[in-house]
């Protein structure tokens, strides 16, 4: 049995999608946010030294980060229907397009974040380099993604999933108006059963809705 650690509004969210499209029992283990701080309780620590979500318990080991338990996931229960084969040409898009959206796009979104919280998001000249990456980082995902559902091959994939949680956190600070071919592949992705029952559960566990 998987257990997932799982904190609302945060990059579980991937976690517990593809979980549910896999269809693989598992177990979760609801962490609420601080409701004044808005940050991970004390009891994920006690699970993993870095206090964060998601991380998942399988086979009796403990795994943190949501790339890795992605393709960890992946490669141990879906490796011929959620990636490319390895030896295909569209093996190595797919990891790019599986770290993109954890190393590129992620990095603005989270500075922008931290701005805010920190109370610094007056500034201009920082407002605007944050302003200016997501723009081309957006820019050239709605180029790659322009007639497509999925983003490697036209079939869902790990890079699929990692993708969800930038464009949901996007999505609601209303940031995809400018790049419709990546609203649409976003309403396509949010349109698959599995996804619509994995926000069901994530509403069903927030206790600050």
């Amino acid at each position: 049995m998987i257990r997932l650690h799982h904190l609302t509004q945060s990059r579980s969210l991937r976690v517990l999608w593809l979980l549910e499209e896999l269809g693989v029992p598992y177990e979760i283990v609801s962490h609420q946010r601080d409701a004044k701080t808005h940050l991970a309780p004390d009891s994920l620590k006690a699970v993993h030294p870095l206090g964060k979500s998601p991380v998942i318990e399988m086979d009796g080991q403990l795994y943190a980060e949501s790339g890795a338990i992605t393709e960890l996931l992946i490669e141990r229960f879906a490796s011929g229907r959620l990636r490319p084969a390895t030896v295909s040409a569209a093996y190595g898009r797919y990891l790019q397009w599986l770290h993109f959206a954890e190393s590129s796009l992620m990095l603005p979104l989270s500075v922008e974040q931290f701005t805010k919280k920190a109370g610094v998001d007056d500034n201009e000249s920082l407002n605007d380099c944050i302003c200016q990456e997501k723009h081309k980082l957006l820019s050239y995902l709605n180029t790659e993604v322009a007639g497509k559902s999925f983003i490697v091959d036209h079939k869902l994939s790990g890079a699929d999933f990692m993708l969800s949680f930038d464009l949901i956190m996007l999505a609601k600070r209303g940031a995809l108006e400018d790049y419709p071919y990546v609203k649409q592949y976003a309403l396509q992705l949010a349109s698959r059963d599995s996804f619509q029952r994995t926000m069901r559960l994530e509403a069903n566990y927030d206790q600050s809705i």
